[in-house]
């Protein structure tokens, strides 16, 4: 009887461990979803940068502001005037989407 419920008790720690690695993975994989391609900018200093694949629903910061900007990436970037995503949306730019700023430089980005 004391072999059989060691049993049982071994038989549910491994199902409770495999079901929170399985949680845990598919969490991991779904939150860590990347946007296939680059995302350039060119800030108003005229320093070029590139993101390259993107995680989608990241909040990336484009420093000193994207004055010139191309997405070429598999997914839409939404652009926005504050630094930490938040705000409404400056613009949404589709894949293979490329756009000049003028004054109101967009200053972060967030993909998905």
């Amino acid at each position: 009887m004391r072999a059989m419920k060691y049993v049982v008790k071994s038989a549910v720690r491994t199902t409770v461990t495999l079901g929170a690695a399985l949680a845990l993975f598919t969490g991991l994989s779904a939150s860590a979803h990347a946007a296939g391609g680059e995302f350039g900018y060119v800030n108003v200093n005229e320093d070029d940068f590139t993101l390259e694949n993107p995680v989608n629903g990241e909040c990336f910061l484009l420093l000193s502001g994207a004055r010139k900007v191309e997405n070429a990436t598999n997914a839409r970037a939404s652009l926005f005037a504050e630094r930490d995503c938040e705000g409404p949306s400056a613009r949404v730019m589709r894949p293979g989407e490329s756009a000049h700023f003028g004054s109101a430089a967009p200053h972060s980005v967030r993909f998905g």
